[in-house]
């Protein structure tokens, strides 16, 4: 029997300052080999949210491959690929190193390559400055005038490069849409002299070099102008002049004060960090063994990944973040709506990572004006908008199947927001209008069966159709994936109104259309069934979970509230087996920590861990994926901390809801809930030792923990901490 705790007695305010650490000593979180880079999957990334490149630290000729968010082959009317950028070749004239050492330290986004050639110790720091718009290279020794070298730069698409005294100029256009684009380098010597030629840049025995990297297009995330502006030109050569007007210390501090507001909010502790290397440590997890701190490496490496591939006046991060080399790479490395742009932001509002979003809203929003201009008649609807599967930066679409849950399941997005911050005025101004349209486009489009219960008329249930027929796009009535999305919706659509006290006749309007929906359906071998009819084939292992969408990441069925389609969800995620694609073993990771399955959610971080990931944790479908990434560290977070249930005024938080045994001790601190709470918690011994929740919006709260209930009301900026009493509790 649970029992209910009020505020008095069990709760204790504390100071502000006593949630500024989880302990003294903030863990440090990094990736390091004792060798170059020998391909491009064991190459490291960093990024600026726009700009981003792969390393490969060789000793003798350094290579760095870069990639700029907005280089596509596409249009608003055709879809065309994410392109690789280009390159930047440093040759040096060393002809053998020991000590070597190359690393990406996740808590300051620096990547550093050390080594000794000649008794001369030679460092290489290098980063990507969303604040400075560029990324640096710096280079130094530990003896004066040891630093020689010759910069070079390559366009992937054949631009005219130029030269001038200290700067590379590469000024090219794309023939399939007449993008114009441009790089430049510029190379700062301290020390020596520098000399140039058609070839590259010379620096010869200086003290250290900086060089600077910016590229773009002359791509505006705007649709009104047809996503057309100026040519990059200019804006280079000031993000150029005012960044080279600053020391490396200066855009190092620049740099570091930035990125640190973001991730240094999330910290997870799940053991102690071996010595070995990261690829030694991953090549021994893939043989066997234990090691509960490359999970929580992994999980902050999702993290740094979206920090670097989306921030506020970009691009959503794309299939690949931003990080590609092919012409052609696997499905555009663009947007598909019907998981993986969803699941690259899965983790955003959990870990602290909410102003990552905001690229989302504004490619959502922009494809929504794009879609409804179109003269595509599958696109055309009386009211709201729908789209393809698979769309590109501009709007336009691979016109391999329209995808009519698609802007509902992006919709789901913008209410997410505020119900992990209680942004009043982005509810008002963006969320609404967004979520209001697409169920004016749901309202006009369901249709009702002689039994009064509405269902879509048209749906799929991606990506495959009964039978386990492989991409089938046969439309179907009432399939469950469609059915829940829509019911998702409507409950976004309901929940807002209410908060904004507004169009109180269409808000009935739409519960009552929520109420007659088709709901989950338990078949005959005890699944929840895929497919209005009861069809499901207990031996399909597609990699798509698209029938269990109401458990993640919707909250339509859940252990808590109804435990009977809880029990059916999971023999059909049992029955889909563990081998699958990267993304989709991540999402199972956030299906399994949903129904409350410890031990399976962890069986697939297993797996996807030995199966999925590469030398440089990347994950793989295969080919590479980054929605793998992104998955995997919600999947870590849900594992944690699960708020998505509300009953009536309270939020339910739920601690440690699916801790495996695996982790029997460890501390998280800033995981974030909805509601607008922070949280912080310490365990032992697989049992909550301590736990703190600081209140941003002072919402009604309640509590869950190993079945035990307390509820309180919070004030803004109050935190309450629960030490052992959690554990005494009977």
């Amino acid at each position: 029997m649970m029992y209910r705790f009020l505020l008095l007695g069990i709760l204790i305010s504390l100071s502000l300052k006593g949630i500024a650490q989880l302990n003294s000593n903030q863990n440090t979180y990094k990736l390091w080999y004792n060798k170059p880079a020998e391909k491009w999957l064991e190459a490291l990334p960093i990024g600026n949210g726009s700009l981003g490149c792969m390393i490969f630290g060789e000793v003798s000729q350094e290579h760095i491959q870069f990639n700029e968010q907005s280089l596509i082959t596409g249009t608003t009317q055709i879809m065309g690929n994410y392109q690789p950028f280009g390159d930047l070749y440093i040759d040096f004239p060393f002809i053998g190193s020991k000590n070597y050492h190359r690393e990406l330290n996740l808590n300051n986004a620096v990547h550093q390559i050390s080594f000794t050639s000649n008794g001369v110790k030679y460092k290489r720091e290098y980063f990507a400055s969303y604040p400075d718009k560029v990324i640096v290279f710096f280079i130094s020794a530990d003896k004066k005038n040891q630093i020689s070298g010759k910069v070079k730069l390559t366009d992937a698409h054949h631009a005219l490069i130029t030269t001038t005294a200290q700067k590379l100029i590469a000024t090219g256009r794309l023939t399939e849409n007449q993008m114009d684009y441009e790089s430049q380098v510029q190379v700062i010597n301290n020390g020596g002299i520098v000399t140039t030629d058609t070839s590259g840049i010379t620096v010869t025995n200086a003290n250290t070099v900086t060089i600077l990297l910016s590229a773009g297009t002359s791509f505006i995330n705007d649709f009104r102008k047809d996503f057309k502006g100026d040519h990059p030109h200019q804006r280079l050569e000031k993000i150029l002049s005012a960044a080279s007007k600053k020391t490396y210390e200066q855009l190092l501090k620049n740099h570091e004060s930035d990125y640190h507001a973001l991730f240094n909010r999330v910290q997870l502790n799940l053991g102690n960090t071996p010595n070995e290397s990261t690829l030694d440590r991953l090549k021994a997890y893939k043989k066997g063994a234990k090691d509960p701190a490359l999970e929580a490496l992994l999980f902050q490496y999702g993290r740094y990944l979206l920090i670097s591939s989306s921030r506020p006046g970009g691009l959503p991060a794309n299939l690949q973040g931003i990080w590609n080399d092919e012409f052609k790479p696997a499905w555009y490395s663009q947007y598909t709506t019907n998981i993986n742009i969803e699941m690259n932001y899965w983790l955003a509002e959990p870990t602290g990572l909410t102003e990552c979003t905001a690229p989302l809203f504004d490619w959502v929003e922009n494809l929504a004006d794009v879609q409804k201009k179109s003269s595509d008649p599958k696109l055309i609807t009386k009211k709201g908008w729908i789209a393809y599967s698979t769309n590109n930066i501009m709007g336009g679409n691979s016109k391999w199947g329209i995808h009519r849950p698609g802007s509902a399941w992006l919709s789901q997005h913008f209410w997410e927001h505020y119900a992990f911050t209680g942004d009043t005025n982005f509810l008002k101004n963006r969320a609404y209008p967004m979520l209001k349209d697409v169920v004016e486009y749901w309202d006009e489009h369901l249709i009702e069966r002689p039994d009064g219960k509405l269902i879509t008329p048209d749906g799929w249930s991606p990506e495959h159709a009964p039978g386990m027929i492989e991409g089938d796009r046969t439309p179907y009535p009432g399939v469950s994936y469609d059915q829940q999305i829509v019911y998702d919706l409507f409950s976004n659509y309901i929940e807002a109104s209410k908060a904004l006290n507004i169009d109180t006749d269409y808000r009935t309007k739409i519960t009552e259309m929520r109420n007659k929906l088709l709901g989950p359906q338990i078949g005959k071998w005890g699944q929840l069934q895929e497919w209005m009819e009861d069809v499901d084939n207990p031996q399909d292992h597609h990699r798509h979970n698209s029938h269990l969408f109401a458990v993640h990441p919707g909250r339509q069925i859940s252990p808590i509230s109804t435990p009977e389609y809880a029990k059916a969800a999971l023999v059909s995620l049992n029955a889909r087996g563990d081998i699958s694609t990267g993304w989709s073993t991540a999402w199972k990771i956030n299906l399994y920590a949903r129904l409350a399955q410890k031990n399976r959610s962890y069986d697939l971080i297993r797996q996807l861990l030995r199966q999925c990931i590469v030398e440089n944790l990347f994950d793989t479908h295969p080919p590479f994926q980054m929605d793998g990434n992104f998955g995997y560290t919600a999947g870590v977070a849900e594992i944690l901390l699960q708020s998505h249930i509300k009953e009536g005024k309270y939020y339910i938080l739920q601690l440690l809801p699916a801790l495996p045994d695996t982790w029997p001790d460890g501390k998280v601190k800033g995981l974030r809930a909805r509601g607008g709470f922070e949280v912080n918690m310490v365990w032992k011994d697989k049992q909550l030792e301590s736990c703190k929740i600081k209140s941003l919006l002072g919402n009604d709260l309640k509590i869950l923990y190993n079945g035990k209930e307390i509820i309180t009301k919070t004030s803004v900026g109050k935190i309450y901490q629960f030490n052992s009493l959690l554990k005494t509790i009977k």
